[in-house]
């Protein structure tokens, strides 16, 4: 019972022997005889993998816009028969609106209808026009930028104190204090 040990020995190493490789002279003549090297494989091999993958990407491409096109023509079939129906039921309602009507109304959806794409651009660059002519940029108050400008500078010569430019702050709130309240007042009126 004590005579083996219990544990297996840690000591013991597993040594291989290597087994000479032996090639065939035909097949390191034509090894040593070919005009490719390692990087002109794996160049023509990256250049396969790469027209392999553009031809499938082609094909996706293709099956694609295939199914983009019947989808919107699915769509604007769809889109033509809805608008036919809608069509038919506003012009009965329509017609029943229009006998309920005053001649005002009528007169304004008449115009409504009346109005074509071109005539709709027109007037937005009438609009466009007048807008461009109400812009005005108005110069600050010297006030205001005299403060601003002693801020900006307080705080370029504190860059590692900002806490101490409080008075220069609190002269900027006031200017701009100012300035809300003569804006507030010109409304007002």
């Amino acid at each position: 019972m004590g005579a083996g040990n219990s544990k297996p020995e840690a000591d013991k190493a597993h040594v291989f022997t290597a087994a000479p490789v032996h090639l065939s002279s035909h097949l390191t003549d034509s090894l040593q005889n070919s005009p490719q090297t390692d990087s002109t494989r794996a160049l023509a091999l990256e250049r396969q993998v790469q027209e392999r993958l553009s031809a499938e990407l082609e094909k996706l491409r293709a099956l694609e816009a295939q199914k983009l096109s019947q989808l919107q023509s699915t769509l604007a079939t769809e889109a033509a028969a809805s608008e036919e129906a809608d069509k038919k039921q506003e012009s009965l309602s329509e017609k029943i609106a229009d006998s309920l009507s005053s001649a005002d109304t009528l007169a304004e959806k008449q115009r409504q209808r009346d109005m074509s794409r071109g005539l709709v651009q027109k007037q937005i660059a009438e609009l466009r026009g007048k807008l461009e002519s109400r812009k005005r940029v108005e110069a600050a108050d010297p006030g205001v930028e005299k403060a601003k400008a002693e801020v900006v500078q307080c705080l370029r010569f504190n860059d590692r104190r900002p806490l101490d430019c409080w008075r220069e702050v609190e002269a900027f709130k006031r200017e701009v204090g100012r300035l809300e309240k003569e804006f507030v007042e010109k409304t007002v009126r």
